[in-house]
């Protein structure tokens, strides 16, 4: 599902317009990466939260020119869904 089928859904679910429901959904995504890079985690009840994780430094091999670099400790975004949304997910999804 893309960002466009998002707008739509919701457009046909609420009624609102196609214009407001994607420029809602803009702001929420500006916010969340806004928080995100002030480390600030966003929390949302019911559906789940997203964090920063902080990766340790390490030391990783380019086997195609035998040679070794360090990767810098550093900070990536993630997303970690709640107990609620995964076990609805557990339980509808077919295999």
């Amino acid at each position: 599902m893309t960002k466009a089928d998002i707008v739509n859904e919701i457009s046909k679910n609420t009624g609102i317009e196609k214009v407001a429901v994607q420029k809602t959904i803009e702001a929420f995504m500006e916010t969340v990466k806004d928080s995100l890079v002030k480390e600030k985690n966003v929390y949302l009840r019911g559906f789940g939260s997203f964090i920063v994780k902080k990766r340790a430094k390490k030391t990783a091999r380019n086997i195609s020119k035998n040679t070794t670099l360090i990767i810098p400790e550093h900070f990536i975004p993630a997303f970690k869904p709640a107990k609620s949304f995964v076990n609805k997910v557990k339980n509808h999804v077919k295999k």
